[in-house]
């Protein structure tokens, strides 16, 4: 059965950031009768490139070179952030469209880290989410795309928590919404979860649908940000969610935020579809009862 397709100056790191569930130098996963995925994500190295620099905030260009190929990263960070957002982008969401976004977060005194995700179509080599070539990657035991893109979250988390250590939360916006949902359930390092615009893929339901079990439901429950939201806790989680959201609906994302644990809070914002400037004043008015306003 054949799963159906759905809708200036360089530094070089010399430190090997290893993240998710495991430190060894060879990669690896596997996925339990339950459908949860649990990675062994093998060291990195970094290459960092400092754009822009003033009294407010430094704007890096991070590369992270793994045994799968470079993910580019732009980190924006104050000098002491109280905390850091790893955020993976929606689909076609490019780091241009954030600029103003992170003098935002780093005047209240927050680090923004922009993913440029594997196959978003800008910087980072890779394809879009195609769950069938996913599959069969799997089936074959090599690395699925999918997988690669948590190992990538949860190595950027490790790599600023190292820097500043201070909380590191994992964002994201629609499509990132969910990467970045499985991979804050999976790697408990993870401060807690921010989703925007977000909801499960529905790969599950639709092979479920079709009576089809054994490997193909697993590997399907595997990529739904639903099988692991409920991990997060006792971790935060936040989602926000449009009512008029014309790509995910206002529904699919109550749906998602459901299977979470405590504490968890729900939030209409106004707006559309994805990150935006309200979803912005409403995080950080939400992180200042946590760790105070920046005078």
């Amino acid at each position: 059965m054949k799963l159906l397709l759905f809708a200036g100056c360089f530094l070089i790191l010399a430190v090997a950031f290893s993240g998710c569930t495991g430190t060894g130098a060879k990669p690896s996963y596997s996925v339990d009768n339950t459908g949860v995925l649990s990675v062994t994500c093998a060291p990195v190295t970094t290459t960092e490139n400092v754009i822009f620099t003033n009294a407010t905030y430094t704007k890096t260009k991070i590369i992270l070179h793994t045994a799968s190929g470079d993910v580019v990263g732009y980190l924006a960070a104050p000098e002491h952030p109280k905390a850091v957002i790893v955020y993976a982008p929606g689909a076609g969401e490019k780091i241009a469209g954030h600029e103003q976004r992170m003098v935002q977060y780093a005047k209240a005194g927050y680090a923004f880290l922009f993913v440029d995700t594997r196959g978003n179509g800008a910087e980072t080599a890779g394809t879009p989410f195609n769950p069938q070539q996913d599959y069969n990657l799997f089936v074959k035991g090599q690395f699925p795309q999918y997988y690669l893109t948590i190992c990538d979250l949860s190595a950027f988390r490790a790599l600023v928590a190292d820097r500043f250590g201070v909380p590191v939360y994992a964002v994201g916006g629609s499509n990132g919404g969910r990467y970045a949902a499985v991979a804050a359930g999976i790697d408990p390092k993870f401060a807690g979860y921010v989703g925007i615009s977000t909801a499960d893929w529905g790969v599950r339901e639709s092979v479920a649908r079709q009576g089809v079990t054994g490997d193909l439901l697993k590997f399907a429950t595997s990529v739904e940000p639903g099988t692991y939201l409920k991990k997060i806790s006792p971790r935060p989680v936040w989602m926000f969610h449009s009512a008029t959201d014309p790509i995910i609906p206002f529904e699919q994302g109550k749906t998602l935020f459901n299977t979470a644990g405590e504490p968890k809070t729900f939030i209409e914002f106004n707006g559309n579809h994805g990150i935006n400037s309200d979803v912005d004043s409403r995080l950080i008015m939400q992180w200042a009862q946590i760790y105070g306003a920046r005078e």
